[in-house]
Order: C-alpha cells, then structure tokens, then sequence
C-alpha cells in the first residue's frame, strides 16, 4: 500500500510540475508576443479578452456564425440600440426617432456631423444604401433580409429618403420587432460597397464583386467602420487587435486605448490563459467554477453570475432529402434520411440524452436543462411549469417507442431498423466547449444500441458542409439568442438563410431536385410570421408559445441544457456590468459596453 500512495503522489507531482511548466510557457510566449513590440503605456491601457474560434469574413452582411459577427460588431454601429440591463431602447447613429401610421411607418433622424473612421462623412445616404442595395439585394445572400420580411406577403420595407437627415421606413402591415430590428442593423459606408455592386451587361450571370469584398485576405486598413473602434492588426488563429476610431461619434469614447481578442479555441487553453493573467476576462464552464472561486480575491477578479445565458444550444439531424443538382448525389445516405426524418427516431434520441447528468457532471450543477428554441431569459419564453413538452432522461421509453416503430434489436443489442440495417451515423462538433457534451450523448445513444462515430472537428468544416455541401448526419451546435424571437427567423423560413436541418438553395442555386419541405416546418414559419406581426403583448406571447410547443413535438432541434452566464473579469477593469442578453458566446455579455470600460493603471 505504501509503495501504491507513493506512486500516486508522485504522478500528482508530476501533473503539478507540468501545469506549471504550462503556465510558465504561455507566459513566456505572451511576453515575446507582445513585450518586445508595444510600448509600456499601451501595455497598461490594453484589455485582452479570448474569441473562442477564429473568423470566416469581415464583410458583415455575409457572416453567418458567432466570431466574426463579434469580431465586426465593435467596428459598426446602427441607429439604435438597446440597453441590455434596462431594456430601454437607446439613440447611436440616429439622434431620435418616431413611430406613426398606426406602427407602420418609422422615422428616424440622424445626428449631425457624423463621420466614417476614414474621415468620410456618414449620412442618410449610407442607411438608404445599406438597406436599398445591399440588405434588399436578392443576389446578395444574407439572412438579416429574412429577419425583415414583413407578414404573409414576405414583403420588405420600403426605405425613402426624407432629407438630409431623416430617413422613413414603411411597412406593408404593423410589425413588432421593426424599430429594434431596422434600428439595429449596422449601417455600411456607401462609399466603399457601391462600387461593388456595379454590374456589366454584357457579361450574364456575373458574380457580384461585393461577394469578395472584406474577405480574410483584405488588408485591415481598408476596413471602415463607425463603432468604438477599428481593426489595427488581423493574424489568422491568433488574433484581432483593435485600436480607437479617431471619428467615433460618442467623443472622448472609448477609454481603453487597445483591444485585443485572442483566438482560444480551446477552453483549457483560455483557462491557463486567463490565470497566467494573459487574459482579462474568462467565460466559465461549471468545472472552473470551484477553483476560480477559490482564487479570486488573491488574483483579483470578480466572477459575475448573470443568470441563465441566451441562445440554445442543441443536437440537430439533416432532414433534407434533396440530391446535389450536379451530381445527383443525395445528401444523406437514404437509409439514415429515413431514420432521421421519422419523428419518432427523434423523439427516441431525445428521451435517451441525460441532461441531467450533462448538467452535473459537465456544469458542475451551473446549469439549466434547456426544452425551447426561445432563450430562456427572454420574457417570450414558455416554461415546462405552463405546459410545454419536455423529454426527461428515459432510455427505456426510448427503446420502447423504437421497437414499436419497427425498430429492433440484434444479439449484442445493437439497434437495427426494420430492414436489418445498423443504426450508425456520424455526429458533429466543434472542436472546444462541445467536446464533452458530444462524448456524453455519444455515451447516451450508445446505450439503446445506436453506434456513433462521434467526430470533434474544426468549426470552420462543419460550417462548410451545413452551407455547401449539405453532407453531414448530425451536429452539435450552438445558436447565440436575444429577447426577441423573430430574430430566428431565419432558421425557421422554410427558405431561410439558416434553415439548417433542411436547407434549400439560396442565392443563384438550382432547386435541389428530391427536397421536401413538411407541412410542421411550413406552420412554425406561418406561426413566426403571425407573432412578429401581432403588436398585442399577450397575443404574441400565446402565438409564440404555441410555437416552442410545435419545435418540441417536431424536434428539428433536440435541445441540451444552457450554462449560467459566469465571467470572471480582472478588479483592473471598471464599469463591467454583465449581461446574458448581451450575448453569451465567450465574454461578449461583458462587452456591450466596451467604450465605456476603464482600467485602472
């Protein structure tokens, strides 16, 4: 026994000594990444936060995953914005606005004077641009022209000059969501994209030169923003540095001279980075929670709970059962299009998952099982307690309902459908925070005889085969969220940018020849389309319930469980106030109000 403890407490040493060599290594690299370059009074006035994956566009309107919209988010503005600890609504590029015709017509005045960080004036112009040649550009394939198609008739706002300063946006019928969603929209400099949307008659079918504008290989100093600030330096899966736009309109904004974000894919990673002190803000995960706790008063930060986070995350099936239109190729295997489009395979796989255990084991008990494709802060989210359907952990209900559906099993318990076949298909995710939840499910499926090859792979492959290739079984996956829910329209029109689970061709594609759209996807968009039009709260709430309750009869989305929103920020950074409305993808919720952050020298 003594020669046993011996051993265990030398490879504990062991482990020990090699953390400390981690965190001495990344130390070191730190200060010869940025000791020799920068000057010791920058150094002080630097905030350095982690992104947790690297960038795919720094043209705003074609992004259509978390990190780049973060990363281009601090470098533009909209009219409006919406104070995520007051709610209230608040003026950015327009100085006021008004509501008239009955809520169909917006009015918005933008301020005087206002300038591009290039020095080029910002005006009305710009917005009318943004939105008349840009966002409403059928050859331009975007998602945020889903969000603003209005009622039945899909139709979009029309957006007219008034004058100098007031612009007017008139809609087809009242919509709800319309000031903060028209008011939100970063505003693009018309003096840089116009050019790219110029087209050549001669030549047909052209692709528009705006798609290859402000791509990865675009030098930064050709990027023009309105935010607080603007791009100085881009290194590719390393990192983002920020310096201030000298035109920004709040003047003497912001306080902090640079910002940097760190591409830290992995968590570990970032964890040994934030307490190297390398970083200066941290996202948790429940497992740091204890040992941060323990440090934080000899390390100086503050960990801030900020209730449960917004978004969803969820595993999620291919439903589409179209082919390639060049090849003829089907995009999932037909046996696996056939288990994966019953419903009740679906509901199989849901009642098999152990949210539970995800919750305690994985969060460390800082989590909340999640049933709804509405965040559940928001005030439109329909709780289990009111009646909507919810899948505990029963694998032997699980089994139950797939014997009944023809379903069976073989000797070793394997699980095989009705024509002998294996159950087997491949599950996606990224590689980093999903990880673990993806080897639980894997574990969980495994036990009512499914076989998973559960596959963790850079973010970047699996955003390629949901957009173009349309070849992949099944993913795990994450959706940022807000209070509003026809922010997810996309997801759910049925000719939506973001239609994942079945998705159509968008932009110049052909029709894919075999796809099917069913008659529950077609009400949950009909039902989308009637909340965003209703303007009576308790109305919209009861349309929007009915559609978290139909997402969880149907289970397009299977959805997991949502970590509390915990970030530890450094005592050196003053006027932190966190916010899981704010956005709870990495330390974003501690972020909206990055111009007014200070650090103390």
């Amino acid at each position: 026994m003594a020669i046993v403890r011996k051993s265990i407490q030398k490879r504990a040493k062991v482990k020990q000594w090699k953390a400390l060599v981690l965190l001495l290594l990344i130390s070191i690299c730190s200060l010869l990444l940025w000791g020799c370059a920068i000057a010791p009074e920058t150094i002080k006035n630097r905030l350095v936060v982690p992104l947790d994956g690297d960038i795919k566009t720094f043209n705003p309107v074609l992004i259509q995953e978390a990190y780049s919209g973060i990363a281009i988010g601090y470098t533009l503005t909209g009219m409006i914005t919406e104070n995520p600890i007051t709610k209230d609504l608040e003026p950015e590029l327009a100085e006021k606005w008004e509501i008239q015709q009955e809520g169909k017509q917006l009015i918005f005045t933008m301020r005087p004077d206002l300038k591009w960080s290039d020095g080029q004036p910002l005006t009305v112009d710009d917005v009318l641009f943004t939105y008349q040649n840009v966002i409403f550009n059928e050859k331009i394939p975007t998602g945020t022209r889903d969000v603003l198609r209005v009622g039945q008739s899909q139709t979009l706002p029309k957006v007219e000059k008034l004058d100098d300063r007031r612009i007017s946006f008139f809609l087809s019928e009242p919509f709800a969501p319309a000031l903060r969603t028209i008011g939100g929209i970063g505003i693009l400099p018309k003096h840089v994209f116009e050019p790219t949307l110029k087209e050549d008659p001669k030549v047909p079918n052209q692709k528009l030169k705006f798609l290859e504008t402000w791509t990865l290989t675009t030098p930064v100093n050709q990027l023009v923003g309105s935010g607080p600030y603007i791009i100085q330096e881009y290194r590719p899966s390393e990192r983002i540095i920020y310096k201030p736009n000298p035109y920004y309109w709040k003047k003497g904004f912001p306080y902090i001279k640079q910002f940097v974000m760190q591409i830290v894919e992995s968590p570990d990673t970032a964890l040994l980075r934030f307490r190297s002190q390398d970083l200066d803000m941290y996202r948790l995960r429940g497992e740091d929670y204890q040992l941060l706790k323990r440090f934080e008063q000899r390390d100086r930060y503050k960990i801030y709970n900020a209730g449960p986070s917004t978004g969803q995350a969820f595993i999620m099936f291919n439903l589409n059962k179209g082919k390639n239109p060049k090849t003829n190729e089907a995009f999932v295997d037909p046996k696996k299009s056939k288990w994966f489009n019953d419903v009740i395979f679906r509901r199989a796989v849901a009642y098999a998952i152990n949210r539970e255990a995800i919750i305690t084991n994985l969060s460390r008990g800082l989590a909340q099982t999640q049933n709804s494709p509405v965040s559940i802060p928001s005030p439109y989210f329909f709780p289990p307690e009111k009646g909507l359907k919810v899948y505990d952990y029963q694998p032997e209900k699980s089994k139950e309902i797939l014997l009944q559906a023809g379903y069976k099993y073989n000797s070793e318990q394997q699980l095989l459908d009705a024509q002998g076949n294996l159950v087997r298909f491949t599950l996606l995710a990224p590689a980093g925070g999903r990880v673990a939840m993806g080897a639980q499910i894997k574990s969980d499926l495994e036990k009512i005889g499914m076989k998973i090859d559960f596959t963790p792979v850079d973010f970047r492959i699996i955003s390629d085969k949901l957009d173009n290739s349309k070849q992949w079984d099944a993913t795990i996956l994450g959706f940022t969220g807000g209070a509003e829910p026809n922010s997810a329209i996309n997801l759910w029109a049925t000719d939506g940018d973001s239609h994942m689970f079945n998705k159509g061709p968008v932009g110049d594609e052909p029709p894919f020849p075999g796809r099917e759209v069913a008659d529950w996807e077609k009400k949950i968009h009909s039902l989308m389309i009637q909340g965003a039009q209703e303007l009576d709260e308790t109305k919209r709430k009861a349309i929007y319930a009915e559609y978290q309750q139909l997402v969880q009869e149907q289970l397009p989305l299977i959805h997991l469980t949502m970590p509390l929103y915990l970030v530890a920020v450094r005592d050196r950074v003053e006027n932190a106030q966190p916010s899981a409305l704010a956005g709870s993808t990495g330390v974003t919720g501690a972020l909206w109000n990055l111009e007014q952050l200070k650090l103390k020298s």
